[in-house]
């Protein structure tokens, strides 16, 4: 894949090292044009010159490591803006709340942060997880104990008891999996100053969810005082929000209570968008999950009555998310990683390609969106983009993703990945993970075994006469 110096250290990196990259095209990631045969120079982990002026100080002060970028395309690091990096890629809600344990969680969780570098994804909003996980992850992440992608986290979904897609899974009050139940104001303040002291960085509401007695698609289940409430606590603690909308009443209320980000926005109408655009919430609608079921469900034994629902929920929703941001909502791609039908390490990139097929946007759109936008989920204006002064997150791309953005989820063509200024070991093979048994749910029939379906018409008829 790439020449790796014998000299590098690639889990810490060099300290106070310095790298030039010459020769590539530079996608800065502001959405500025792109500009070819551009000089990076990175030192101490930050950018600090470009052009003429990289090749000018790299000859002046020497440096470290030469990268010869000709023929790539040279690029912030990609930021998914919602991953689900505890849960451990169940293929269901009963795997994922009562097939998990705590410490191998951990532990599982510190082996696919790996994964998630090689893919390209240098930053990640983990916004709810399985016990505190999320959050113990990113600091070992900092700490340089865990290779990983820099994290933002959050703790355990707020969600009233009918919350979420689990339906009756979730326990009336208390702590189930990834979910806390909350009742009443003064539950909610303290879960939230409660996760606040444990380290959180964004607070997650499920403002809808699945009620196992009503037909059709999620429904609002919170009521905006209540939205008013979290939003309220958290950002009087410098604390930001997202939310889990899949209807359009949720969308609208979760921009009106003040909610910084919010997810899917399934069905929302123009009620809902006049409110996100005047609230100034940012939206990350994850299509990726829905487009992996929708195109390839059945290989993976999906109900074939759902493969239209899904793609009906994409096409519905991306074409009134055009008109959102046609208006001038900022959005950030996601990809929901964490499922069966989302591993980790495969699918980060798919959402760009989604907002180019749904949304009409150019692939330079897409790609501020998983970069530049990004660095919103992350709480900083220091990532995102690769410009004087910040933090040097970069990739060298073999291929043009302004002309074909699929190039970003082809692992063979990421020929680099830089973060924090320090060269990531993309040769050395990950150890292949294997099953643990008792995280997997074991069926003993996937439908009632009557005699009808056992037996042929033939037997039956003729047991009919004995």
């Amino acid at each position: 894949m790439r020449d790796v110096p014998v000299t590098t250290t690639f889990l810490g990196g060099p300290v106070g090292g310095s790298i030039l990259i010459s020769g590539g095209t530079l996608v800065d990631g502001t959405g500025a044009a792109a500009r070819p045969d551009e000089a990076v120079l990175i030192r101490d982990g930050r950018v600090t010159a470009l052009g003429a002026q990289a090749l000018a100080d790299a000859g002046a002060g020497g440096v470290d490591e030469r990268i010869d970028a000709t023929g790539k395309t040279v690029m912030p690091g990609l930021i998914d803006a919602h991953t689900h990096l505890t849960f451990g890629e169940p293929t269901g809600n009963d795997e994922l709340f009562h097939h998990r344990t705590e410490a191998y969680s951990s532990m599982l969780s510190a082996y696919n942060a790996r994964k998630v570098l090689r893919a390209g994804v240098t930053s990640v909003l983990d916004a709810d997880c399985l016990w505190n996980i999320g959050c113990e992850l990113r600091d070992a992440i900092e700490a340089g104990i865990v290779e990983g992608p820099r994290m933002r986290a959050g703790g355990q979904a707020l969600m009233t008891m009918l919350g979420g897609t689990a339906g009756r899974m979730i326990k009336d009050e208390g702590t189930t999996g990834y979910a806390t139940v909350v009742t009443g104001r003064d539950v909610m303040v303290n879960e939230i100053r409660r996760q606040i002291k444990y380290g959180v960085d964004w607070i997650k509401i499920m403002v809808t969810g699945l009620i196992p007695s009503m037909k059709g698609p999620e429904v609002k289940v919170w009521n905006l005082d209540e939205l008013r409430t979290v939003c309220d606590t958290a950002h009087e603690l410098n604390t930001k929000v997202v939310a889990h909308c899949r209807n359009s009443d949720s969308t609208r209320d979760a921009a009106r209570a003040g909610v910084d980000l919010i997810y899917h926005a399934s069905y929302l109408d123009d009620e809902a968008i006049e409110a996100v655009v005047e609230a100034g919430s940012a939206m990350c609608p994850t299509f990726t999950l829905l487009g992996n079921l929708a195109d390839y469900g059945e290989k993976i034994g999906t109900a074939p009555e759902l493969l239209d629902v899904f793609r009906a929920e994409i096409e519905v929703t991306a074409a009134q998310l055009t008109k959102a941001h046609a208006a001038g909502v900022t959005f950030l791609t996601g990809s929901e990683t964490g499922f069966a039908v989302t591993p980790v390490g495969e699918w980060h990139a798919r959402e760009l390609e989604m907002f180019v097929e749904y949304m009409g946007m150019s692939p330079m759109e897409a790609i501020v969106a998983a970069t530049r936008n990004g660095a919103f989920a992350m709480r900083t204006d220091d990532v995102g983009t690769l410009e004087h002064g910040k933090i040097a997150d970069v990739l060298v791309i073999d291929g043009d993703p302004l002309a074909d953005v699929t190039v970003l989820q082809d692992r063979t063509r990421i020929h680099e990945v830089i973060k924090d200024g320090r060269r990531i070991d993309l040769t050395t093979p990950i150890p292949e993970q294997k099953p643990r048994s008792s995280d997997q749910v074991r069926f003993l029939a996937a439908c009632p075994l009557t005699r009808s379906l056992a037996l042929t018409e033939e037997q039956l008829e003729r047991m009919s006469h004995v």
